[in-house]
């Protein structure tokens, strides 16, 4: 991919999106997240000659760079299923109901309206097209075609042809002409190859690998005892699993070993790691440390974690599967290099302000 393709970062968070748009060549000339901790992790692995942008809602649509390509995780919360269920238990709105994270969605449409890119890439939990019986995902859908007169297509991925995780996102990709973007394009991992299992990204524990404090220690580069549940917590942990199964439940934690793909890692991980838990013969279960939790998501090990454990899990957990980002962007940025194909439908557009 020409580095003349630029694209622009929204919800960066710690920069996912951007490892796989530029592993397929692109060049980000703008970047915002309001997070100051995600902000601290993106500075630390990302030399710019931007800053980076905070509140989107204060960002003047005129002054970002002119670019080819927008992406945006915008924020999945008020749509994720446990997003939804949190606000119901507190009675507090979802959706676009919820003014402080589901109406940022218009803030993307914003400055796309006013920046006319080529082409956009939108990812969010799959649980967005079912939010509110589809209601919410058919309001996104119009405004991006209808309002914006983009060609627009989505597909839900799992992430577990790429990273040993089972990880269902769906991808909303548009394009201001018609260039026949197909997702059976999409180049998926080879089915007839071993699909990824978790001691691809585990500590080794055998020396192979250099230590890397305070995740692991030593010659051997043994895994600290921190990530080793405690006693009490694994008591709790199991106590709590055999409550719901008695009730016909299927809540409890995710007991996993090398051979094994893990569950969803998601941005609750620093409170108890019940979802993804590594067995250890003879002892209690561990927590993934920050290092396993970037490699599961297909960070290399060359990317700095500046922050806490704390911080370090909730910013994987929030953040994308970059070789499906990688695939994708791929496959967009071919079609950005592509005519326009003639004769095709352009989708007609409202009103010139529409935001």
């Amino acid at each position: 991919m020409d580095s003349a393709l630029r694209f622009i970062d929204l919800f960066a968070g710690i920069g996912g999106m951007r490892l796989g748009m530029q592993s397929a060549g692109g060049e980000c000339v703008f970047t915002s997240e309001w997070n100051k901790w995600s902000q601290k992790t993106y500075a630390a692995n990302f030399a710019d000659d931007h800053s980076i942008a905070g509140d989107i809602t204060q960002i003047d649509a005129a002054t970002i760079p002119d670019h080819e390509l927008l992406v945006a995780g915008f924020p999945c919360q008020p749509f994720s299923i446990a997003g939804v269920s949190k606000k119901n238990a507190l009675g507090t709105p979802h959706g676009f109901a919820c003014r402080t994270q589901g109406t940022l969605f218009f803030d993307v449409a914003r400055i796309i309206q006013k920046k006319q890119p080529t082409a956009f890439l939108l990812e969010n939990v799959r649980n967005l097209e079912r939010h509110d019986q589809g209601r919410t995902f058919q309001v996104i859908l119009q405004t991006l075609q209808e309002d914006l007169g983009y060609h627009v297509s989505h597909r839900v991925i799992d992430a577990k042809p790429f990273v040993p995780q089972h990880r269902e996102r769906i991808f909303i990709v548009g394009f201001r002409e018609d260039r026949g973007f197909d997702w059976s394009d999409l180049e998926m991992p080879d089915k007839s190859a071993t699909r990824p299992v978790l001691k691809s990204i585990l500590h080794s524990e055998d020396g192979t690998e250099s230590a890397e404090e305070p995740y692991t220690t030593g010659d051997q580069a043994i895994v600290g005892g921190k990530y080793t549940l405690s006693d009490h917590l694994w008591r709790y942990l199991q106590n709590y699993a055999e409550k719901h199964r008695a009730k016909g439940n299927g809540f409890g934690f995710g007991l996993v070993g090398p051979a094994d793909t893990a569950r969803t890692l998601s941005a609750r991980y620093h409170k108890d790691g019940s979802e993804i838990l590594i067995s250890q013969p003879g002892k209690n279960p561990r927590r993934l440390t920050p290092r396993e939790c970037g490699r599961l998501m297909g960070f290399p090990d060359s990317f700095q974690i500046p922050v806490s454990d704390t911080q370090a899990y909730r910013q994987f957990g929030n953040s994308v599967a970059v070789p499906v980002i990688a695939a994708v962007a791929r496959l967009i940025c071919r079609h950005i290099l592509t005519p326009s194909v003639p004769g095709l439908r352009k989708s007609p557009r409202r009103s010139d302000r529409l935001f």
